[in-house]
């Protein structure tokens, strides 16, 4: 069984926890718990939002502009983009689920510091992943990894700058891991740069039907998400100068807007 199987699906969120660990030139790690969405879009097009607010004001809730180009409903919305970013890049046999890994927007914020896009075939395989990065200075890359499969490490180099603290260079290993029966999943992401492995991360959680029930746990939990994010970065970043971690800046934005 997999995100791609037949069916109705709906709308899941996920409750669980981010790790970080950084290796050199000082050690550093954080583990926090958190919550997550993971949207069907093809099938809530078709069927619905269900208990989702989309596009609309609520305590919590999802905002097609919020990903790629930022269009809204009216222009199709966040699928549409991102129908025409595959299409783009010659994949053309992407025309099943499309689930959408993502946070979604608190009391009306949202930083989405990455969002992972699994993107089917027709008969349910999967497809392409798609790594949408954003990082604290507005700016915003997708690593397109082709011939995904769940367990296997994916690599892309690194071409976008999210900290001020490492350099745009080395590569990323990912991995992308679901249970059968789909109540489990955890995505990790580490970062190599040109001396050896640099940062480990991962987000993983349980997962369930997006109901009225899990929005007011999750908010009850969490009523803070948003700010909470944001506060940890800097409060890390924080850490890191006291630590005397090289600061590094911004660094150029990559010449396009989608590396492969």
């Amino acid at each position: 069984m997999n995100l791609g199987s037949p069916g109705k699906p709906q709308a899941l969120i996920g409750f669980g926890q981010v790790r970080h660990r950084r290796l050199k030139p000082v050690a550093n790690a954080f583990a926090y718990g958190t919550y997550f969405l993971l949207l069907p879009l093809r099938s809530l097009e078709n069927n619905g939002p269900g208990a989702l607010a989309r596009n609309r004001r609520a305590l919590l809730s999802f905002y097609d502009r919020d990903h790629g180009d930022g269009r809204g409903p009216e222009q199709g919305g966040a699928l549409a983009w991102l129908d025409a970013l595959l299409h783009g890049q010659g994949i053309a046999d992407a025309s099943g689920e499309v689930w959408l890994h993502t946070y979604p927007r608190v009391l009306g914020f949202t930083f989405k510091p990455v969002s992972f896009w699994y993107c089917h075939r027709a008969d349910g395989s999967l497809r392409v992943i798609v790594a949408e990065v954003n990082n604290t200075f507005g700016q915003r890359h997708c690593y397109l990894l082709d011939q995904p499969a769940y367990g296997k490490e994916l690599r892309a180099d690194k071409v976008f700058a999210v900290s001020p603290f490492c350099q745009v260079e080395g590569s990323y290993r990912f991995r992308f891991m679901l249970t059968p029966d789909l109540r489990r999943t955890v995505a990790r992401i580490d970062y190599d740069d040109a001396q050896g492995p640099l940062i480990e991360t991962s987000v993983s959680g349980t997962l369930e039907v997006l109901s009225a029930t899990s929005v007011r746990r999750a908010l009850w939990h969490y009523p803070a998400m948003t700010w909470n994010v944001l506060a940890r970065i800097h409060w890390q970043a924080l850490k890191l100068l006291v630590k005397r971690v090289p600061f590094f800046g911004k660094g150029p934005l990559p010449a396009a807007f989608v590396s492969r």
